[in-house]
């Protein structure tokens, strides 16, 4: 029996780019199906840009989904580029038709900088860790390394694969369900970013407008130490952003802690919580960088403490190597007090959009 070519499109409707997150028929990515007597069928797709990274992804589930049609005995996926009009076409289609420059984030998009005031408390590592755990929630997560001269995420997380660019529109490169951006991703190995503030007031613009962030729940902000330029800007380009501050639990981490905070306060972002990093050592409970910080910190700027994560060398090793410590060792102290961070952070959600975003020019 010749396999029936409608029920080919049908199946093909469930084979998702592994980046956009849509159905390549959806995206008018399917250029040809062709379906001989025998019952092989011979399927291209036009991607985005030659050797694509993830191509082994749209062979599986082309593979897959194709291969359980009635009457296909096999099947073979080619690969095509899409011309400049069809990248503009679908640069178009992912924007919803907005021609304006505008920040690409759904209205419904829940936007949490991670703060702190100094460096060397964690603060990279805490929002790796929890865009993951907030991932295996359920929810859509997006992180961007806004803390462009230490940029550390995408070591954190693994991922080295360069963005995708359809026409004027970035293509964030992905871990399984995270969307990731950050400066590291254009540069060649560790080269230093030396930039005044304009500049980086327009590569946090670029990155709030020019990625297609898609439909995602929450975007997660790594916002560099201190209250400097990149703090400001985010205030001035994303007014209903909220901020969730990091600190040790000595006071001299607590006390500038505090003036992220107010920073955070006057821009007008809501400050959901603060979080203790590096408690104590796991396992012994002994507090090598004193104790209370975590609960000062909350209490002198009226926010709940949402959680003491504990010094776990295991949380060290699995940044070190690109892996969330949730996903190599989720038994450990530090994976448990940062899935429960997660929890407390999900159950936030104020649910209630207080100003549109910003318009560019």
């Amino acid at each position: 029996m010749k396999p029936d070519r409608d029920a080919i499109l049908k199946a093909l409707e469930q084979v998702i780019d592994p980046e956009l997150k849509r159905p390549v028929t959806e995206l008018d990515m399917v250029r040809d199906v062709l379906v001989e007597d025998d019952g092989a069928v011979s399927v291209t797709i036009a991607l985005t840009v030659a050797g694509c990274p993830l191509r082994h992804a749209f062979e599986e589930q082309v593979g897959r989904f194709v291969g359980e049609v009635a009457g296909v005995t096999s099947v073979r996926l080619g690969f095509d580029v899409m011309t400049p009009a069809e990248k503009a076409a679908l640069a178009t289609r992912l924007r919803g038709g907005r021609e304006e420059r505008s920040i690409s984030l759904s209205p419904a998009t829940r936007v949490i900088a991670i703060a702190s005031g100094k460096g060397g408390v964690g603060k990279s590592t805490l929002t790796a860790n929890l865009a993951y755990a907030l991932s295996l929630l359920g929810e859509q997560v997006g992180v961007l390394d806004g803390d462009v001269y230490g940029h550390s995420i995408p070591h954190m997380l693994g991922v080295h694969q360069k963005p995708i660019a359809v026409d004027e529109m970035i293509v964030p490169p992905v871990r399984g369900e995270l969307k990731l951006m950050s400066i590291g991703f254009f540069l060649e190995e560790n080269a230093p970013i030396m930039w005044r503030g304009p500049m980086l007031h327009k590569a946090l613009e670029q990155f709030l407008s020019d990625v297609h962030w898609g439909e995602i729940d929450t975007l997660l902000i790594d916002m560099p130490p201190g209250t400097g330029d990149v703090a400001m800007s985010l205030g001035q380009l994303l007014p209903r952003a909220e901020a969730l501050v990091v600190t040790t639990p000595q006071p001299a981490a607590q006390q500038v802690a505090v003036r992220a905070a107010q920073m955070a306060l006057k821009t007008g972002m809501r400050v959901v919580g603060a979080v203790e990093n590096m408690s104590y050592l796991t396992g012994t409970g002994q507090e090598l960088f004193g104790a209370g910080g975590g609960q000062a910190l909350a209490d002198e700027i009226g926010v709940p403490l949402l959680a003491r994560i504990p010094f776990d060398p295991v949380l060290r090793e699995s940044a070190d190597e690109g892996n969330p410590v949730l996903e190599v060792a989720p038994d450990s102290e530090a994976a448990q007090a940062i899935a429960a961070l997660a929890k407390s952070v999900a159950a936030s959600r104020a649910g209630v959009i207080r100003k549109p975003l910003t318009i560019l020019g």
